[in-house]
Protein backbone atom coordinates (compact mmCIF):
# COMPACT_ATOMS: atom_id res chain seq x y z
CA UNK A 1 0.00 0.00 0.00
CA UNK A 2 1.20 3.40 -1.11
CA UNK A 3 2.21 5.80 2.11
CA UNK A 4 -0.06 8.93 1.33
CA UNK A 5 1.92 11.96 -0.33
CA UNK A 6 1.21 15.56 -1.84
CA UNK A 7 4.10 14.87 -4.11
CA UNK A 8 4.08 13.25 -7.38
CA UNK A 9 6.93 11.37 -8.86
CA UNK A 10 8.04 12.23 -12.08
CA UNK A 11 6.28 9.69 -13.91
CA UNK A 12 3.35 11.60 -12.66
CA UNK A 13 4.27 14.33 -13.60
CA UNK A 14 5.27 13.81 -17.02
CA UNK A 15 1.76 12.29 -17.31
CA UNK A 16 0.27 15.65 -15.95
CA UNK A 17 2.11 18.08 -18.55
CA UNK A 18 1.48 16.10 -20.85
CA UNK A 19 -2.68 16.30 -20.33
CA UNK A 20 -2.20 19.51 -19.70
CA UNK A 21 -0.60 20.06 -23.41
CA UNK A 22 -3.40 18.46 -24.92
CA UNK A 23 -5.83 20.87 -22.70
CA UNK A 24 -3.60 24.05 -23.29
CA UNK A 25 -3.67 23.27 -27.90
CA UNK A 26 -6.49 21.55 -28.71
CA UNK A 27 -9.29 22.03 -26.05
CA UNK A 28 -8.99 25.59 -24.95
CA UNK A 29 -8.99 27.17 -28.26
CA UNK A 30 -12.16 24.82 -29.23
CA UNK A 31 -14.18 25.16 -26.01
CA UNK A 32 -16.25 28.54 -27.16
CA UNK A 33 -17.14 26.62 -30.70
CA UNK A 34 -18.23 23.59 -29.52
CA UNK A 35 -20.42 25.53 -26.48
CA UNK A 36 -22.31 27.87 -28.79
CA UNK A 37 -22.97 24.69 -31.02
CA UNK A 38 -23.84 22.73 -28.17
CA UNK A 39 -22.95 19.33 -29.59
CA UNK A 40 -20.64 16.34 -29.04
CA UNK A 41 -17.07 17.85 -30.02
CA UNK A 42 -15.87 14.60 -32.31
CA UNK A 43 -12.71 15.52 -34.12
CA UNK A 44 -11.91 16.77 -30.11
CA UNK A 45 -12.32 13.22 -28.63
CA UNK A 46 -10.66 11.73 -32.08
CA UNK A 47 -7.68 13.58 -31.26
CA UNK A 48 -7.56 12.91 -27.72
CA UNK A 49 -7.58 8.91 -29.16
CA UNK A 50 -4.94 9.59 -31.67
CA UNK A 51 -2.91 10.96 -28.69
CA UNK A 52 -3.87 7.51 -26.82
CA UNK A 53 -5.49 10.28 -24.58
CA UNK A 54 -9.21 8.61 -25.54
CA UNK A 55 -8.81 4.87 -24.61
CA UNK A 56 -8.98 2.39 -21.99
CA UNK A 57 -5.55 2.00 -21.83
CA UNK A 58 -5.17 5.04 -20.60
CA UNK A 59 -7.78 5.67 -18.14
CA UNK A 60 -6.59 2.01 -16.89
CA UNK A 61 -3.12 2.87 -16.18
CA UNK A 62 -4.50 6.16 -14.22
CA UNK A 63 -7.00 3.95 -12.72
CA UNK A 64 -4.64 1.15 -11.43
CA UNK A 65 -2.31 4.38 -10.52
CA UNK A 66 -0.94 2.89 -6.46
CA UNK A 67 -1.41 6.18 -5.19
CA UNK A 68 -4.70 6.49 -6.17
CA UNK A 69 -3.44 10.63 -7.57
CA UNK A 70 -3.69 9.11 -11.00
CA UNK A 71 -7.64 9.61 -11.85
CA UNK A 72 -7.70 13.22 -10.17
CA UNK A 73 -4.63 14.25 -11.50
CA UNK A 74 -6.20 13.67 -15.05
CA UNK A 75 -9.48 14.87 -14.23
CA UNK A 76 -8.42 17.94 -13.22
CA UNK A 77 -6.07 18.88 -15.94
CA UNK A 78 -8.49 18.18 -18.38
CA UNK A 79 -11.33 19.66 -16.79
CA UNK A 80 -8.83 22.78 -16.54
CA UNK A 81 -9.23 23.01 -20.51
CA UNK A 82 -12.61 22.89 -20.83
CA UNK A 83 -15.37 21.23 -18.73
CA UNK A 84 -17.80 20.88 -21.67
CA UNK A 85 -14.95 19.03 -24.07
CA UNK A 86 -13.67 17.25 -21.21
CA UNK A 87 -16.90 15.45 -20.25
CA UNK A 88 -17.48 14.57 -23.95
CA UNK A 89 -13.57 12.93 -23.41
CA UNK A 90 -14.28 11.09 -19.84
CA UNK A 91 -18.04 10.48 -19.84
CA UNK A 92 -17.69 6.81 -20.97
CA UNK A 93 -15.48 6.96 -17.68
CA UNK A 94 -18.67 6.60 -15.68
CA UNK A 95 -20.06 3.79 -18.02
CA UNK A 96 -16.80 2.11 -17.80
CA UNK A 97 -16.63 2.38 -13.46
CA UNK A 98 -20.38 0.57 -13.63
CA UNK A 99 -18.79 -2.54 -15.48
CA UNK A 100 -15.34 -2.46 -13.66
CA UNK A 101 -17.66 -2.16 -10.00
CA UNK A 102 -20.31 -4.60 -10.99
CA UNK A 103 -19.06 -7.15 -13.96
CA UNK A 104 -17.22 -9.63 -14.02
CA UNK A 105 -13.51 -9.87 -15.81
CA UNK A 106 -15.41 -11.57 -18.92
CA UNK A 107 -17.54 -8.50 -18.90
CA UNK A 108 -15.15 -5.99 -18.40
CA UNK A 109 -12.41 -7.38 -21.28
CA UNK A 110 -15.99 -7.53 -23.59
CA UNK A 111 -17.45 -4.67 -23.33
CA UNK A 112 -15.40 -1.78 -21.76
CA UNK A 113 -13.38 -1.99 -25.19
CA UNK A 114 -16.58 -1.66 -26.93
CA UNK A 115 -17.05 1.56 -25.17
CA UNK A 116 -13.79 3.18 -26.44
CA UNK A 117 -13.95 2.38 -30.12
CA UNK A 118 -10.00 3.30 -31.52
CA UNK A 119 -8.35 6.11 -33.20
CA UNK A 120 -9.92 5.44 -36.55
CA UNK A 121 -13.75 4.74 -35.01
CA UNK A 122 -14.29 6.51 -31.91
CA UNK A 123 -17.05 5.40 -29.94
CA UNK A 124 -18.62 6.15 -26.46
CA UNK A 125 -20.55 5.17 -23.74
CA UNK A 126 -23.64 5.78 -21.33
CA UNK A 127 -24.28 5.24 -18.00
CA UNK A 128 -28.23 5.27 -17.58
CA UNK A 129 -28.90 5.54 -13.53
CA UNK A 130 -31.44 8.81 -13.17
CA UNK A 131 -35.03 8.99 -13.99
CA UNK A 132 -37.67 11.59 -14.38
CA UNK A 133 -38.84 10.44 -11.02
CA UNK A 134 -36.10 9.25 -9.51
CA UNK A 135 -32.82 11.25 -9.76
CA UNK A 136 -31.44 11.28 -5.99
CA UNK A 137 -34.45 8.91 -4.82
CA UNK A 138 -33.14 5.68 -6.23
CA UNK A 139 -35.74 3.63 -4.32
CA UNK A 140 -38.13 5.52 -6.54
CA UNK A 141 -36.51 3.99 -9.93
CA UNK A 142 -39.25 2.56 -12.40
CA UNK A 143 -37.00 0.75 -15.44
CA UNK A 144 -37.54 -2.76 -14.86
CA UNK A 145 -35.92 -5.56 -15.81
CA UNK A 146 -37.97 -9.18 -16.04
CA UNK A 147 -36.30 -12.50 -16.83
CA UNK A 148 -37.41 -14.56 -19.66
CA UNK A 149 -35.97 -17.93 -18.40
CA UNK A 150 -36.96 -20.09 -21.93
CA UNK A 151 -35.28 -17.38 -23.78
CA UNK A 152 -32.35 -16.54 -21.16
CA UNK A 153 -33.06 -12.87 -21.58
CA UNK A 154 -34.05 -9.94 -19.54
CA UNK A 155 -36.59 -7.75 -20.86
CA UNK A 156 -35.71 -3.98 -19.98
CA UNK A 157 -38.60 -1.39 -20.14
CA UNK A 158 -38.35 2.10 -18.69
CA UNK A 159 -37.15 6.09 -19.23
CA UNK A 160 -33.75 6.76 -18.11
CA UNK A 161 -32.75 10.68 -18.22
CA UNK A 162 -29.52 13.16 -17.54
CA UNK A 163 -27.85 9.98 -19.49
CA UNK A 164 -24.33 11.59 -20.50
CA UNK A 165 -24.04 10.09 -24.43
CA UNK A 166 -27.37 9.12 -23.63
CA UNK A 167 -28.64 7.81 -27.45
CA UNK A 168 -25.31 8.36 -29.16
CA UNK A 169 -23.46 5.89 -27.09
CA UNK A 170 -22.25 2.40 -28.84
CA UNK A 171 -22.63 0.58 -25.38
CA UNK A 172 -25.43 1.74 -22.55
CA UNK A 173 -25.36 0.46 -18.88
CA UNK A 174 -28.71 0.58 -17.49
CA UNK A 175 -29.75 0.20 -13.83
CA UNK A 176 -33.12 -1.58 -13.52
CA UNK A 177 -34.97 -2.88 -10.94
CA UNK A 178 -35.21 -6.60 -10.87
CA UNK A 179 -37.06 -6.89 -7.18
CA UNK A 180 -39.19 -3.84 -6.68
CA UNK A 181 -40.07 -5.15 -3.23
CA UNK A 182 -36.69 -4.42 -1.97
CA UNK A 183 -36.63 -0.56 -2.63
CA UNK A 184 -32.91 0.23 -3.80
CA UNK A 185 -31.46 -2.95 -3.21
CA UNK A 186 -33.49 -4.87 -5.90
CA UNK A 187 -31.73 -3.21 -8.33
CA UNK A 188 -29.07 -4.56 -10.86
CA UNK A 189 -26.94 -3.32 -14.40
CA UNK A 190 -27.37 -4.07 -17.89
CA UNK A 191 -25.26 -3.87 -20.82
CA UNK A 192 -27.38 -3.26 -23.43
CA UNK A 193 -25.14 -3.94 -26.62
CA UNK A 194 -25.10 -1.78 -29.81
CA UNK A 195 -27.98 -1.45 -32.03
CA UNK A 196 -30.34 -3.45 -29.69
CA UNK A 197 -33.54 -2.84 -30.86
CA UNK A 198 -36.19 -0.90 -28.75
CA UNK A 199 -33.61 1.54 -27.20
CA UNK A 200 -34.07 4.78 -28.49
CA UNK A 201 -32.81 8.62 -27.74
CA UNK A 202 -35.55 10.83 -26.06
CA UNK A 203 -35.21 14.38 -25.71
CA UNK A 204 -31.87 15.75 -26.08
CA UNK A 205 -31.48 18.28 -23.26
CA UNK A 206 -30.34 21.92 -24.00
CA UNK A 207 -28.36 23.43 -20.86
CA UNK A 208 -26.79 26.09 -19.03
CA UNK A 209 -23.57 24.67 -19.21
CA UNK A 210 -21.57 21.34 -20.43
CA UNK A 211 -22.92 22.20 -23.53
CA UNK A 212 -20.70 20.35 -25.83
CA UNK A 213 -21.49 17.33 -23.54
CA UNK A 214 -24.20 15.49 -24.95
CA UNK A 215 -27.27 14.92 -22.42
CA UNK A 216 -30.14 12.71 -23.16
CA UNK A 217 -33.13 10.75 -22.50
CA UNK A 218 -32.60 7.24 -23.68
CA UNK A 219 -36.42 5.13 -23.87
CA UNK A 220 -36.54 1.60 -23.54
CA UNK A 221 -39.16 -0.17 -24.77
CA UNK A 222 -39.01 -4.06 -24.49
CA UNK A 223 -35.66 -4.03 -24.61
CA UNK A 224 -34.18 -7.46 -24.96
CA UNK A 225 -31.00 -8.22 -24.08
CA UNK A 226 -29.40 -11.70 -23.13
CA UNK A 227 -28.26 -13.12 -19.74
CA UNK A 228 -24.49 -12.68 -19.54
CA UNK A 229 -25.75 -8.73 -19.92
CA UNK A 230 -26.35 -8.68 -16.54
CA UNK A 231 -23.48 -7.28 -14.93
CA UNK A 232 -22.12 -9.92 -12.21
CA UNK A 233 -24.35 -12.76 -13.80
CA UNK A 234 -27.49 -14.54 -12.63
CA UNK A 235 -25.64 -16.43 -9.87
CA UNK A 236 -24.36 -13.73 -7.86
CA UNK A 237 -27.56 -11.41 -7.93
CA UNK A 238 -30.19 -14.14 -6.85
CA UNK A 239 -27.43 -14.59 -4.04
CA UNK A 240 -27.39 -10.51 -3.79
CA UNK A 241 -30.98 -10.74 -3.08
CA UNK A 242 -31.46 -13.22 -0.75
CA UNK A 243 -29.30 -11.86 1.58
CA UNK A 244 -31.24 -8.67 0.82
CA UNK A 245 -34.88 -10.29 1.80
CA UNK A 246 -33.54 -11.81 4.99
CA UNK A 247 -31.98 -8.56 5.86
CA UNK A 248 -35.16 -7.12 5.39
CA UNK A 249 -36.89 -9.51 7.16
CA UNK A 250 -34.15 -8.97 10.06
CA UNK A 251 -34.96 -5.08 9.24
CA UNK A 252 -31.10 -5.47 9.00
CA UNK A 253 -28.12 -3.67 7.39
CA UNK A 254 -27.43 -1.56 4.43
CA UNK A 255 -27.29 -3.63 1.45
CA UNK A 256 -25.10 -1.15 -1.62
CA UNK A 257 -26.79 -1.03 -4.77
CA UNK A 258 -25.85 -0.87 -8.42
CA UNK A 259 -25.91 2.59 -8.66
CA UNK A 260 -24.16 3.62 -5.70
CA UNK A 261 -21.39 1.61 -6.11
CA UNK A 262 -20.58 3.19 -9.06
CA UNK A 263 -21.07 6.93 -7.67
CA UNK A 264 -19.17 6.25 -4.71
CA UNK A 265 -16.18 5.14 -6.45
CA UNK A 266 -16.53 8.07 -9.08
CA UNK A 267 -17.59 11.21 -6.38
CA UNK A 268 -13.37 11.81 -5.89
CA UNK A 269 -13.08 12.22 -9.27
CA UNK A 270 -16.13 14.44 -9.80
CA UNK A 271 -14.53 16.68 -7.29
CA UNK A 272 -11.13 16.84 -8.98
CA UNK A 273 -13.28 18.03 -12.19
CA UNK A 274 -14.49 20.90 -10.27
CA UNK A 275 -10.98 21.81 -8.72
CA UNK A 276 -9.97 21.71 -12.51
CA UNK A 277 -12.56 23.95 -12.88
CA UNK A 278 -11.94 26.30 -10.47
CA UNK A 279 -8.54 26.77 -11.15
CA UNK A 280 -8.59 27.60 -13.80
CA UNK A 281 -11.54 30.58 -13.45
CA UNK A 282 -8.72 31.75 -10.38
CA UNK A 283 -5.99 32.11 -13.20
CA UNK A 284 -8.00 33.89 -15.10
CA UNK A 285 -8.94 36.46 -12.36
CA UNK A 286 -5.23 36.57 -11.33
CA UNK A 287 -4.07 37.33 -14.76
CA UNK A 288 -6.29 39.98 -15.16
CA UNK A 289 -5.85 41.18 -11.92
CA UNK A 290 -2.35 41.82 -12.82
CA UNK A 291 -3.00 43.23 -15.89
CA UNK A 292 -5.92 45.64 -15.90
CA UNK A 293 -5.64 48.95 -14.54
CA UNK A 294 -8.35 51.36 -12.63
CA UNK A 295 -6.63 55.17 -10.97
CA UNK A 296 -3.71 54.40 -12.29
CA UNK A 297 -3.09 51.14 -10.81
CA UNK A 298 -3.47 47.71 -11.66
CA UNK A 299 -6.77 46.53 -9.17
CA UNK A 300 -5.14 43.55 -7.81
CA UNK A 301 -2.71 46.27 -5.90
CA UNK A 302 -6.37 46.94 -4.22
CA UNK A 303 -7.37 44.51 -0.72
CA UNK A 304 -10.57 43.82 -1.89
CA UNK A 305 -9.44 41.91 -5.02
CA UNK A 306 -6.19 40.43 -4.18
CA UNK A 307 -7.63 38.89 -0.74
CA UNK A 308 -10.34 37.34 -2.96
CA UNK A 309 -7.21 36.13 -4.80
CA UNK A 310 -6.18 34.82 -1.45
CA UNK A 311 -9.28 32.98 -0.14
CA UNK A 312 -10.13 31.40 -4.00
CA UNK A 313 -6.54 29.60 -3.69
CA UNK A 314 -6.90 28.67 -0.27
CA UNK A 315 -10.19 27.32 -1.03
CA UNK A 316 -8.96 25.36 -4.35
CA UNK A 317 -5.67 23.84 -2.48
CA UNK A 318 -8.18 22.64 0.50
CA UNK A 319 -10.54 21.04 -2.33
CA UNK A 320 -7.48 19.50 -3.90
CA UNK A 321 -6.22 17.50 -0.90
CA UNK A 322 -9.66 16.46 0.29
CA UNK A 323 -10.11 14.72 -3.45
CA UNK A 324 -6.37 13.16 -3.37
CA UNK A 325 -7.38 12.01 0.37
CA UNK A 326 -10.41 10.71 -0.91
CA UNK A 327 -8.83 8.97 -3.63
CA UNK A 328 -6.02 7.76 -2.12
CA UNK A 329 -8.00 6.31 1.26
CA UNK A 330 -10.39 4.16 -1.93
CA UNK A 331 -6.71 2.87 -3.73
CA UNK A 332 -5.64 1.84 -0.47
CA UNK A 333 -8.69 -0.14 0.45
CA UNK A 334 -9.38 2.53 3.94
CA UNK A 335 -13.14 2.47 4.04
CA UNK A 336 -14.82 6.27 4.14
CA UNK A 337 -15.54 5.78 7.73
CA UNK A 338 -16.45 9.34 7.89
CA UNK A 339 -17.76 10.04 4.20
CA UNK A 340 -14.75 11.31 3.17
CA UNK A 341 -15.46 10.80 -0.83
CA UNK A 342 -18.78 12.84 -0.48
CA UNK A 343 -17.05 15.49 1.12
CA UNK A 344 -14.98 15.76 -1.36
CA UNK A 345 -17.24 16.30 -3.92
CA UNK A 346 -19.37 18.52 -1.73
CA UNK A 347 -15.93 20.63 -0.83
CA UNK A 348 -14.92 21.04 -4.07
CA UNK A 349 -17.96 21.61 -5.83
CA UNK A 350 -18.76 24.12 -3.81
CA UNK A 351 -15.60 25.87 -4.05
CA UNK A 352 -16.13 25.70 -7.87
CA UNK A 353 -19.88 27.66 -7.93
CA UNK A 354 -18.04 30.02 -5.46
CA UNK A 355 -14.69 30.72 -7.36
CA UNK A 356 -16.11 31.17 -11.06
CA UNK A 357 -18.70 33.61 -9.68
CA UNK A 358 -15.65 35.45 -7.75
CA UNK A 359 -13.68 35.40 -11.09
CA UNK A 360 -16.67 36.91 -12.97
CA UNK A 361 -16.64 40.00 -10.24
CA UNK A 362 -13.07 40.60 -10.13
CA UNK A 363 -13.27 40.90 -14.03
CA UNK A 364 -16.22 43.18 -14.00
CA UNK A 365 -18.14 43.34 -17.27
CA UNK A 366 -15.85 41.46 -19.41
CA UNK A 367 -16.54 38.65 -16.77
CA UNK A 368 -20.16 39.06 -18.10
CA UNK A 369 -19.66 38.35 -21.33
CA UNK A 370 -18.63 35.64 -23.86
CA UNK A 371 -15.34 37.28 -24.84
CA UNK A 372 -13.83 36.09 -21.70
CA UNK A 373 -13.92 32.48 -20.73
CA UNK A 374 -14.75 33.12 -16.89
CA UNK A 375 -18.57 33.25 -17.79
CA UNK A 376 -18.49 30.03 -19.48
CA UNK A 377 -16.39 28.28 -16.69
CA UNK A 378 -18.98 29.90 -14.01
CA UNK A 379 -22.54 28.38 -15.96
CA UNK A 380 -19.98 25.15 -16.56
CA UNK A 381 -19.56 25.01 -12.71
CA UNK A 382 -23.20 24.98 -11.70
CA UNK A 383 -22.77 21.17 -12.73
CA UNK A 384 -20.96 19.88 -10.08
CA UNK A 385 -23.38 20.76 -7.42
CA UNK A 386 -25.91 18.83 -8.90
CA UNK A 387 -25.01 15.55 -11.11
CA UNK A 388 -23.74 12.50 -9.46
CA UNK A 389 -25.46 13.35 -6.23
CA UNK A 390 -26.71 16.97 -5.30
CA UNK A 391 -24.77 18.91 -2.41
CA UNK A 392 -27.86 18.06 -0.27
CA UNK A 393 -27.35 14.38 -0.68
CA UNK A 394 -23.85 14.20 -0.24
CA UNK A 395 -24.72 16.23 3.21
CA UNK A 396 -26.86 13.36 3.78
CA UNK A 397 -24.55 10.75 3.46
CA UNK A 398 -22.15 12.43 5.21
CA UNK A 399 -24.62 12.75 8.29
CA UNK A 400 -25.98 9.65 8.19
CA UNK A 401 -22.17 8.23 7.88
CA UNK A 402 -20.97 10.66 11.20
CA UNK A 403 -24.51 9.82 13.14
CA UNK A 404 -25.26 6.59 12.53
CA UNK A 405 -28.91 7.87 11.97
CA UNK A 406 -31.24 7.44 9.33
CA UNK A 407 -31.34 11.32 8.80
CA UNK A 408 -34.09 12.49 6.18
Amino acid sequence: MAEFTMELNDEQREVRDWIHGFAADVMRPAAAEWDEREETPWPVIQEAAKIGLYSLDFYAQQFFDPTGLGIPMAMEELFWGDAGIALSIVGTGLAAVGVLANGTEEQIGTWVPQMYGDADDVKVAAFCSSEPDAGSDVASMRTRAVYDEAKDEWVLNGTKTWATNGGIANVHVVVAVVDPELGSKGHASFIVPPNTPGLSQGQKFKKHGIRASHTAEVVLENVRVPGHCLLGGKEKLDERLARAREKAKAGGERVKNAAMATFEASRPAVGAMAVGTARAAYEEALEYARTREQFGRPIIDNQGVAFQLADMRTQIDAARLLVWRASWMAVAGKPFTSAEGSMSKLFASEVAKKVTAQAVQILGGNGFTREYPVERMHRDAAIYTIFEGTSEIQRLVIARTLSGMPIR
